[in-house]
């Protein structure tokens, strides 16, 4: 998960480019803090996918084999 001042900041500098706009060095760090933003919300995505399991109406699991070797991976790991 990003830090408090790392969201605030993301924050700060979004509002400060739609008022006055960024230098060249803070438009490099939103960047920067973007991309970590981005990094760490696939990050969390994926491990919230590999604790699903996809049933169908009768009870049996049809959880797609993709997703099943993600798991198998992740275990081994």
């Amino acid at each position: 998960m990003l830090s408090k001042d790392k969201i605030d900041r993301i924050n700060f500098l979004a509002n400060k480019a739609k008022s006055e706009g960024l230098t060249k060095e803070e438009k490099r760090e939103q960047q920067d803090l973007r991309q970590d933003y981005l990094r760490n919300l696939r990050s969390s995505f994926k491990n919230q996918l590999k604790s699903v399991k996809v049933v169908d109406p009768v009870g049996n699991d049809v959880t797609p084999q993709k997703l099943k070797d993600e798991k198998n991976r992740s275990k081994k790991h």
